[in-house]
């Protein structure tokens, strides 16, 4: 057999126990999704913690893994409830008229136009200056430990404390003293890039750490410049890991409070689609104010319309960057 009818072969073996295995996982889903609906219409959605439990422990036993699988299953269905009941109740309990009021206000559109363009910008910047910084940490060089520290160093400061480092950094007395950050698209950008560049940073590193460094000495053996390896190979064999960065970069941007709340609480930005400046607030700002001015239901209907664009755009991504060996399930 011909090594490419084998890989065939291989890859013919290897999706159909992937689909097997996607349609146990989508028939066990399909099942505690009606469950939990039939439990919730009855007004008895508390039961539906023991028909979790009681599932998972036959799960955990199927797997022949005895009494370990079993206590291993129940247990992690606890911290599974724990994560997907607030899910589960924040979605049944959304009022459909006033969703389709929300989805129609301007004021809501100018909102989430500003939560995708901002954080985007901010995910470009982290990209275009951290991929080939991602390269050099990857190969190693010296003094990386200080470099690799300052790059993690955002993910352990309070966010509202990026914030106010950001305003010394980038505000009237900062580096760019005649660059206006308060209220302005600028400042929102700054703040996003400075919690999200981390990262994009770390999982495209982790991406060119994965490359074969024989293909990279190939390529220079045969007369290629650093750059031309950096483009021709590094790049083109790490793309999905750049690519993961730069959405978990964005999805980062978009649940953003803190930083945005002391740099840019509302923004001052050009709006397309009106041919003016307009101002407008970011989701996560957007969302307190509501809830602050109209109550929990009102803010519940922003928030469903802007995790239901953030999973659809999740998707898109996850469908256009896909291979052979990827799948949902």
């Amino acid at each position: 057999m011909s090594d490419s009818n084998y890989e065939d072969g291989r890859y013919r073996t290897t999706s159909t126990a992937m689909l097997g295995r996607g349609s146990v996982v989508l028939t066990v889903l399909t099942v505690q999704a009606l469950t939990f609906a039939a439990l919730y219409v009855l007004g008895h959605p508390t039961l539906y913690i023991g028909v979790a439990l009681v599932s998972a422990a036959l799960l955990g036993w199927r797997a022949n893994r005895g009494w370990f699988g079993v206590a291993a299953a129940t247990f992690g269905v606890v911290l599974l409830l724990a994560l997907g009941m607030p899910f589960a109740m924040f979605f049944v309990n959304q009022e459909p008229d006033l969703l389709v009021e929300t989805a129609m206000s301007s004021e809501v559109h100018t909102m989430l136009y500003l939560t995708i363009y901002g954080p985007l910008l901010a995910t470009v910047g982290a990209l275009v200056f951290g991929v080939p910084l991602a390269s050099l940490l990857a190969r190693g060089f010296t003094g990386q430990a200080i470099v690799e520290s300052l790059v993690d160093l955002p993910l352990v400061v309070p966010h509202s404390v990026a914030g106010i480092l950001i305003l010394f950094g980038f505000g009237k007395h900062g580096l760019f003293p005649g660059t206006s950050v308060l209220t302005t698209m600028t400042g929102m950008v700054l703040a996003v890039t400075f919690v999200s560049a981390p990262y994009a940073v770390n999982t495209t590193r982790e991406a060119f750490e994965s490359i074969d460094s024989g293909l990279e000495y190939a390529a220079r053996s045969h007369g290629a410049t650093p750059f031309e390896t950096f483009r021709r190979i590094q790049v083109p064999l790490a793309s999905r890991g750049i690519v993961t960065g730069g959405v978990l970069a964005w999805a980062r941007g978009v649940s953003e409070f803190g930083a945005i709340a002391i740099v840019a609480y509302s923004v001052n930005f050009f709006y397309p689609f009106t041919g003016k400046e307009t101002v407008s607030q970011h989701a996560p700002v957007y969302i307190l104010d509501t809830y602050r001015s109209a109550g929990l239901q009102h803010a519940s209907a922003v928030a469903f319309i802007l995790l239901v664009m953030s999973a659809g755009i999740f998707l898109v991504v996850r469908l256009l960057t896909g291979t052979k060996s990827g799948g949902f399930l």
